[in-house]
């Protein structure tokens, strides 16, 4: 099982967790193990309640398909092991990331005080750069 949150938790048999051979440096190491994780976790099929599963859905997101599959790929360990956790911890986290209930953001109006200093200061940054300009030669 795992566990999102107080509310919220996976089972294990929805996500499915793949070893791959990591690409990159890491000489014959690399060539013959498969250290890197691939987790896939298809977010329609899953067993999340309802509200969830379409915030996710709606979410656009670079680790989410268009089909609503989650694809995280781990490879920045040498240890399979840790990059599971890694993709594990990721996973999770893209999840509370993603189902947060963002604020309501009530619209206000500035107030009167805050117009007349906006305005004072308009005037003042006016007249310095009034001041600033050339002076006129009077003609002889």
């Amino acid at each position: 099982m795992i566990v999102i949150s107080r509310t919220l938790c996976v089972p294990d048999d929805e996500v499915t967790l793949t070893a791959i051979r990591a690409q990159g440096a890491g000489g014959q190491h690399v060539n013959k193990t498969s250290t890197a994780i691939h987790l896939r976790f298809d977010i329609a099929a899953s067993s999340l309640p309802e509200p969830v599963k379409a915030r996710l859905l709606a979410a656009s997101h670079h680790l989410i398909t268009a089909d609503g599959i989650v694809i995280i790929k781990a490879q920045e360990y040498r240890s399979q092991e840790m990059n599971r956790e890694a993709a594990l911890s990721r996973f999770i986290m893209l999840i509370r990331e993603l189902t947060v209930e963002q604020k309501h953001r009530k619209a206000t109006k500035p107030t009167r005080a805050s117009k007349e200093r906006r305005l004072t200061s308009k005037a003042q940054k006016s007249t310095t750069k009034a001041l600033r300009a050339k002076v006129k030669r009077m003609p002889d």
